[in-house]
């Protein structure tokens, strides 16, 4: 699945998985909307599949800074609201991706970037703020979460429509948000390692290298959470993803 030896991986490969864990820090800290960029280069440095399991341990890193950082604003009960279904949305991307060659994995992650893309910029130029509260809402969004997070780990978008539909002050925002990802990512860590074998001794050795710009990240992601430019950040990510995911298609 992984290069033989890291002398194997290029200069090229390491600075773009660097960057994808230093911004996923980012994220983790609070600086939410990074997700979609930090896939693309992980797949871009490592290959999709590959990279499926190369995030899972950055992530519950991430994951247990956010929880203590934000535990106290953690609202539980649009967690238990939401979790059944996005377990649900997981079980069926374990049973897609699976089997799925690396060519079709590859067009599966890109068409998910594409999604995302679609409804964060269809979030934030919808001029009504007004969204079901259904429990059809919930449960589409969960499962849609689910599969996105199992397959490429971008259930982002769908979390964060989910989250704003609740109009969830920014601090209960991160801190149930904080909640859900520990969970959801604790659960499907055996899925990468007995089922999809994404993960291995190798890939964590990648992944102790990689530590250390996560945790830049997160330090970084505290201290500009309240002070980027949040439109002129959104259109950059936005349009580098877009460009992103097409390269994945020439690796």
């Amino acid at each position: 699945m992984f290069l033989s030896t890291f002398s194997d991986i290029s200069v090229a490969a390491w600075t773009m998985a660097a960057t994808a864990a230093f911004l996923m820090g980012v994220s983790k800290a609070g600086l939410k909307g990074m997700s979609i960029f930090n896939v693309t280069l992980m797949a871009l440095a490592f290959g999709s599949r590959a990279s499926t399991g190369l995030f899972i341990p950055l992530l519950i890193v991430g994951d247990i800074f956010a929880v203590a950082y934000y535990n106290r604003h953690t609202q539980w009960k649009y967690i238990i609201k939401f979790l059944p279904w996005m377990i649900l949305g997981i079980l069926v991307g374990v049973l897609i991706g699976k089997d799925l060659p690396e060519r079709e994995f590859k067009w599966g992650m890109v068409v998910v970037i594409f999604i995302s893309l679609g409804m964060l910029i269809w979030w934030d130029r919808r001029k009504s703020k007004k969204v079901p509260t259904h429990w059809l809402f919930s449960g589409s969004m969960g499962i849609f979460a689910g599969i996105c997070t199992m397959i490429g780990n971008l259930a982002g978008a769908f979390t964060n429509i989910f989250f704003l539909a609740m109009r969830l002050p920014k601090n209960e925002f991160v801190g149930t948000a904080a909640w859900l990802f520990f969970i959801t990512n604790l659960f499907k860590l055996p899925f990468h390692v007995f089922v999809w074998k994404t993960i291995s001794v190798e890939s964590l050795l990648i992944n102790l290298r990689l530590l250390p710009a996560i945790g830049a990240g997160l330090i970084l992601g505290v201290f500009l959470v309240r002070k980027i430019n949040e439109k002129n950040y959104k259109r950059f990510i936005l349009i580098v993803t877009a460009i992103g995911a097409v390269a994945i298609l020439f690796r």
